[in-house]
């Protein structure tokens, strides 16, 4: 028997408001290895998989009330947990804590956080990594 979809199948985008523009780019490419593209007038989006995070700077998007850093992502991976911190360290970039058992919307999943140039709070996940989680 098929299960009844939902109006909301998936996400399509998210938007984080940034100070700068270049530095989240560079960011995002560098350490999450999303891929930067342009669009529309003097606009960019982050790509992977089948979603995307539009950037845009503090008033550019009248309708949009987001303030600079009030993002909280969470980001799936097929990495380990130990490539994922190995990368982070790689990188320069400071875990703030992790790695941390946490549920997610398909259940249990490894995490670790870090903040991107804006202080938005990024939290890369595994659920296949939960062997490799402290007690």
């Amino acid at each position: 028997m098929l299960q009844e979809l939902g109006l909301i199948t998936r996400f399509d985008h998210i938007v984080l408001t940034v100070l700068d523009i270049q530095p989240s780019v560079d960011f995002y490419q560098r350490v999450l290895q999303m891929e930067a593209r342009a669009f529309g007038e003097n606009r960019w989006a982050l790509h992977f998989g089948q979603q995307k995070i539009n950037l845009q700077t503090l008033g550019m998007e009248k309708r949009n009330r987001a303030a600079v850093g009030s993002g909280d992502l969470c980001l799936i991976t097929d990495w380990s947990m130990a490539q994922v911190i190995a990368h982070l360290h790689e990188q320069a970039v400071p875990i703030l804590e992790g790695p941390v058992r946490r549920t997610g919307a398909k259940g249990p999943m490894l995490s670790v956080y870090f903040v991107d140039p804006d202080q938005n709070l990024i939290e890369v996940s595994s659920y296949s990594a939960l062997d490799e989680a402290p007690p």
